[in-house]
């Protein structure tokens, strides 16, 4: 038990270093241009007006 306990401690280990890692990479200024692309991907940065419609469920008070 204490093998398997050791085994799973440094995969934590190497799971968190792994985690600090990717995070300082998206951190890093100079490869933002490089992540930015997700973020095109995704659509959050179109500043498009989309067309709504109304329903009566949207003008009840």
């Amino acid at each position: 038990m204490k093998r398997i306990e050791r085994i799973l401690l440094k995969i934590v280990i190497v799971q968190w270093l792994c985690l600090l890692l990717a995070q300082w990479v998206l951190l890093y200024t100079p490869l933002a241009p490089y992540v930015a692309k997700v973020y095109e991907y995704e659509g959050v940065t179109t500043e498009e007006k989309t067309k709504t419609v109304e329903t009566t469920v949207d003008q009840l008070p």
